[in-house]
């Protein structure tokens, strides 16, 4: 039995880590495909890291819970049963919820560029792509997503 739990636990968290989003500055949503995108120039004034929180869906909360509400029911029989599956279903959408914010949260910069037009910007990305001081750079923008390039 320990054996299919910890095996659940581990689909469960790889499922959770599957559904993350990404905000990257290379990454494109499907919808975003053949969409007019403004393009404007300037320099990096300055970078900064930053912390990107973990998603706080349902899905962890109810997968720990299912977990939890299985492994409580193991414990003891008749009424003992039934109060250590409510127990664990508690207990396991708890935890449920924070791995997800856990396993989901990522590294992220915060790029402040003053455009050529002399406007200063910030944008917050993933850190998959370095930016330092004086680097010449593009912002590109759509009706909802703005992004740092090179």
């Amino acid at each position: 039995m320990n054996s299919s739990k910890l095996l659940m636990i581990v689909f469960l968290a790889l499922l959770t880590v599957a559904c993350a989003s990404s905000n990257s500055g290379s990454v494109y949503k499907r919808e975003d495909a053949r969409k007019v995108q403004t393009v404007r120039t300037g320099v990096v004034e300055s970078v900064r890291t930053v912390r990107l929180e973990g998603t706080k869906s349902p899905v962890g909360t109810i997968a720990g819970g299912a977990v939890g509400g299985i492994a409580g029911s193991s414990v003891g029989s008749g009424r003992g049963s039934a109060i250590g599956a409510v127990i664990g279903a508690v207990v396991g959408g708890l935890a449920g919820s924070a791995a997800e914010e856990g396993l989901t949260r990522k590294d992220a910069i915060e790029i402040t560029v003053k455009l050529d037009g002399g406007a200063m910007i910030a944008i917050v990305q993933e850190a998959d792509e370095q930016f330092n001081p004086g680097d010449k750079v593009r912002l590109i923008e759509n009706s909802d997503t703005s992004r740092i390039t090179h």
